[in-house]
């Protein structure tokens, strides 16, 4: 076998030597919240078959889901539906070959981030 002398190099590109952009964040994110949607799915399921089954029941149910840690999961996944539908918007656009210049990449990457912020923020309000 030849003697291939690598150095100290890794022998592949590694995560510790990209640096995050936007665009990388806002993609790993959609994904993580669109798999994220599936847990608020369950409750809301839990919570629908919970009222069907009787008022003692839905009692128990409806004070986990409005405990300090339940509504933080409710808006943690009010925040992952704004955001995953901003980004699906985003890829939407860009399946028409709209915004694939490196300055509107990276702003509709802030825009999908910033956006999904203001619209729980909003949401939240309207349901206050």
């Amino acid at each position: 076998m030849a003697d291939v002398n690598r150095g100290n190099r890794p022998l592949s590109p590694h995560l510790s030597i990209y640096r995050v952009t936007i665009t990388m964040f806002v993609s790993i994110m959609n994904r993580i919240a669109g798999a994220g949607m599936v847990l608020a799915a369950i409750l809301i399921v839990w919570w629908l078959m919970a009222a069907a089954s009787g008022p003692a029941y839905f009692d128990t149910v409806n004070g986990y889901l409005t405990s300090w840690l339940g509504l933080l999961i409710l808006v943690g996944s009010l925040w992952a539906l704004w955001f995953h539908f901003l980004g699906g918007l985003r890829h939407l656009v860009m399946d028409f070959g709209i915004g694939y210049e490196l300055k509107t990449v990276n702003m509709t990457g802030w825009v999908v981030l910033i956006g999904s912020f203001v619209l729980t923020l909003i949401s939240l309000i309207c349901i206050i």
